[in-house]
């Protein structure tokens, strides 16, 4: 199945933020178990070669690769996906109309600009018949669901079509809503409303926590899809686990 299969089935799937612009390190998850990986260009400095190496070597090595772009204006998209990511997250989805115009932008016939040279369509290589059905029918589309704004208009937005999976952004959520931290009960409560909503709608719904003991309760409210962790966060737990081990043979 493709990602795009298993975010319909709503199948449970695991994947982490890569924070460091680095194709070696990208080449190194690829080797892992997870199920996809999510390059942050929203919150980490990649710039369009960075994007492009990392998908590169994500991609080589059989990964499926999510780009959240830095906002979801047409150019990041269309970088993204022709540098031949699977799919896009789009931050701050306010509102049908955001949601709608996420859809058209990543689809060919609707909004995205074509071009047959990139690595997406196989460096010309495929037809632009082939390339456009290929890429139409793979390309996944993942909304993020972080602002107060949202919480009123869910029942619209979780309609639109063309959106995949809608992926809640706990920490602006709570930023959005006055709170001082994503576990605040409000932003809690929330977070269930939306799990919820979602599960009454069909749609496949997604989700950060730093807290890992919180997956089972929100498998069970109907979320499946996981970008947990970064590799700088693989980095700190694993240097902290190595120097624990050590020191206490001192």
């Amino acid at each position: 199945m493709t990602l795009k299969e298993k975010l319909s089935a709503r199948e449970p799937l695991l994947g982490t933020f890569l924070k460091t612009p680095s194709s070696m390190i990208a080449e190194v998850l690829a080797r892992s178990d997870l199920d996809l990986v999510c390059i942050d260009a929203e919150h980490a400095p990649f710039d369009r070669r960075d994007i492009d190496a990392c998908i590169h070597a994500l991609t080589a090595g059989g990964m499926p690769v999510i780009v959240r772009v830095p906002a979801s204006h047409p150019e990041h998209i269309l970088n993204a996906l022709d540098c031949g990511a699977t799919g896009i997250l789009a931050p701050h989805i306010r509102t049908p109309g955001d949601a709608r115009r996420l859809a058209s932008d990543c689809k060919y016939g609707s909004g995205r600009g074509y071009a047959g040279s990139s690595r997406a369509a196989g460096y010309g290589a495929r037809t632009m018949r082939e390339h456009i059905a290929l890429s139409n029918g793979a390309t996944c589309v993942i909304a993020q669901i972080e602002d107060a704004e949202a919480l009123a208009q869910l029942g619209e937005i979780f309609a639109m079509p063309g959106i995949d999976a809608f992926f809640i952004g706990r920490a602006d959520l709570a930023v959005s809503m006055g709170a001082e931290s994503p576990d605040d009960p409000r932003v809690v409560d929330a977070v269930a409303d939306i799990c919820r909503q979602g599960a009454a709608a069909g749609v496949c719904i997604g989700m950060f926590t730093a807290n890992l003991s919180e997956i089972e309760g929100w498998r069970k409210q109907g979320a499946s899809l996981f970008l947990l962790g970064s590799d700088h966060g693989f980095l700190l737990s694993g240097a902290r686990a190595f120097s624990e081990s050590v020191r206490r043979q001192f």
